[in-house]
């Protein structure tokens, strides 16, 4: 199962990236992406990262599918630490990746995204030389 938390609900993607998930993932299940307040502290941002990680688990737990991620896209100091706490607890955890094709008209750029591949967040160590 694939837990997409995001701003974009599935209904919304693209084909392309309805097919993807339910190739790799199964079933995909949309989670509310919270409003975070832009004054919220580092506490309340661990907090509700906490009761995040708490509800993502609860719902991977209860998964018939053979392959559980969690997509998670948006505000970032909460990405990072959800991120950060659902895999140490073992959840994969991914981003959706695209190509960004923009035109400009005058004063007006207009972008399109196409979804590219689904990319996994990864813990990279990084050796001196």
């Amino acid at each position: 199962m694939l837990l997409n938390l995001s701003n974009h609900p599935s209904n919304l993607w693209a084909e392309n990236q309805i097919a993807e998930a339910r190739k790799l993932y199964g079933g995909i299940i949309d989670l509310q992406f919270p409003a975070i307040p832009p004054e919220a502290n580092e506490k309340y941002i661990a907090d509700l990262a906490e009761r995040y990680k708490t509800d993502c688990i609860k719902l991977i737990s209860q998964s018939n599918d053979q392959n559980n991620a969690v997509h998670i896209m948006g505000e970032q100091t909460f990405c990072f630490s959800l991120i950060t706490k659902l895999i140490q607890s073992g959840i994969t955890c991914v981003a959706s990746t695209t190509d960004r094709n923009s035109t400009e008209l005058g004063n007006v750029k207009t972008s399109n995204f196409e979804f590219t591949r689904f990319r996994e967040y990864k813990f990279v160590s990084i050796s001196k030389a």
